[in-house]
């Protein structure tokens, strides 16, 4: 485990880590224009991403998409302590779970969705076909994958088995995923999943309750993987799709995976694109931050209240040159 690793596990694990966050947070300064994005996918504890965004509440100013347009625009700074609240993948647990909860708090919330799964029941991201068939599966011999033979005999190894060919094959070119999670749920013997995905009528009803809908490509593959133009027609096709089904729709993106390059973030500017969102934690300074490249802060579905406050005091302006916004190819 590194230092930076072993630091954060003393803060967020017991009561003296939650006075030493305390005190760091009060130590540290804030100003206008400085925010801070927060990223969730799923969201299945209720209870405690109650505490959390009850902590925002009483800690930080939970602003919109439209406020930070706003601001990038020069019409309106933030207030210190800004915090945009995003979500990915327009999983459906956003609205069982997430949005009642922060619609009762009269928080603002983005929703970045992948236009090609709507009301596509076929339709299953790679990872979750994986998950569910490694963890679904009688089988309990070794399974042989491009990464060497890998145990499925316990639950921990079945899960470990999950990470590490999820890693890999986030480095392998999208249609050779596709093609290969396919056939590990046959030699698995497992039925395809059942879609998690929020339809087109639900979207528009959150829609009219005023989640802001972001494009996230049509098809979620990693943009530095395709080639100019074909990055452009997922980026592009996943703001045309949102505007046919749900009307306009503001002209913000979020790269899946966070992965870029230079040339599709000059494409998406000429494009017309506003914001954009990458996954490199930080905060940004809007009086200088590339609105096409702000940083985001990852959310994991089992977080709990110490850990957020702890990526929030982590990712500040004077740690940003620690993560320098670089292309992802």
């Amino acid at each position: 485990m590194t230092l930076t690793k072993q630091i954060f596990a003393s803060v967020t694990d017991n009561a003296i880590g939650g006075h030493i966050l305390s005190l760091l947070e009060r130590l540290q300064l804030e100003r206008p224009n400085l925010l801070r994005v927060l990223t969730y996918h799923k969201v299945e504890d209720p209870a405690g991403f109650d505490q959390q965004m009850r902590y925002l509440d009483q800690h930080h100013h939970v602003i919109s998409m439209a406020d930070v347009l706003e601001a990038v625009e020069g019409n309106a700074p933030l207030p210190p302590r800004s915090v945009l609240i995003t979500f990915d993948d327009g999983y459906r647990n956003f609205a069982d779970c997430a949005w009642p909860i922060m619609k009762r708090r009269g928080q603002p919330a983005t929703l970045f969705v992948p236009t090609a799964f709507p009301d596509q029941p076929d339709n299953i991201f790679w990872w979750d076909r994986l998950d569910h068939a490694l963890h679904h599966t009688r089988h309990r011999d070794e399974l042989q994958t491009p990464i060497g033979r890998l145990s499925l005999a316990s639950k921990q190894q079945r899960h470990q088995a999950f990470v590490s060919l999820r890693q890999h094959l986030k480095r392998v070119p999208y249609s050779e995923v596709l093609a290969w999670t396919y056939q590990l749920c046959q030699e698995l013997d497992t039925p395809e999943p059942e879609s998690q995905i929020l339809g087109w009528d639900e979207l528009r009803q959150l829609a009219a309750e005023d989640v802001t809908l972001g494009a996230h490509t049509r098809t979620h593959p990693f943009l530095d993987q395709l080639s100019s133009q074909e990055a452009q027609n997922e980026a592009i096709g996943s703001l045309k799709d949102l505007e046919r089904e749900v009307g306009q729709t503001l002209p913000v993106f979020a790269y899946p995976g966070g992965r870029f390059r230079e040339d599709i973030v000059q494409a998406l500017r000429q494009a017309g694109f506003a914001l954009a969102f990458i996954t490199i934690r930080g905060v940004n300074d809007l009086r200088a931050a590339d609105p096409l490249r702000l940083r985001r802060i990852n959310i994991g579905h089992q977080a709990t209240v110490q850990v957020l406050r702890a990526r929030l005091l982590h990712a500040t302006w004077y740690l940003n040159h620690l993560r320098p916004v670089v292309s992802s190819s």
